[in-house]
């Protein structure tokens, strides 16, 4: 992903991005961030990834196990459990009606800064809207 607005939304969702990776089989740490990177969500760093399996194995939405490397070290697999089914039920559910009220505000509001709303290049002030050395206060009143 390419921007930070990109890399918060991965982040605010990676929960629910995690146990949809898990639905079709365990995997380990590495293999999951694999799976969020083919399905388009970029990289994500261990230092994220890793803390939030922490909070979801202590959450009891997903359970671990350490399986045996193969010529290398063990690896700490991951798998979703009943509860984790439920909250990513929930999720799918939430996220469904979250980008149905976001697409249809995007939708309703315009693409363009309205006349003095832009900033400087597009004909607004400098201030973001507000007349220089005024307030908001000054403004709403």
């Amino acid at each position: 992903m390419a921007g930070d607005a990109e890399s918060g939304w991965v982040r605010a969702t990676l929960e629910m991005a995690v146990l949809a990776a898990l639905t079709d089989g365990d995997r380990h740490g590495y293999a999951l961030g694999q799976k969020l990177a083919e399905q388009g969500l970029g990289a994500v760093k261990g230092g994220v990834l890793y803390p939030v399996l922490n909070r979801m194995e202590a959450d009891a939405v997903v359970a671990s196990s350490w399986h045996a490397g193969q010529g290398g070290p063990g690896r700490k697999v991951y798998a979703i459990t009943e509860a984790g089914w439920h909250r990513l039920a929930d999720q799918r559910e939430s996220w469904g009606r979250f980008t149905e009220v976001m697409g249809r505000f995007l939708e309703e509001t315009g693409s363009e800064p309205a006349r003095g709303q832009g900033g400087p290049e597009r004909g607004g002030s400098e201030q973001g809207g507000l007349e220089r050395g005024g307030s908001e206060q000054a403004r709403v009143e």
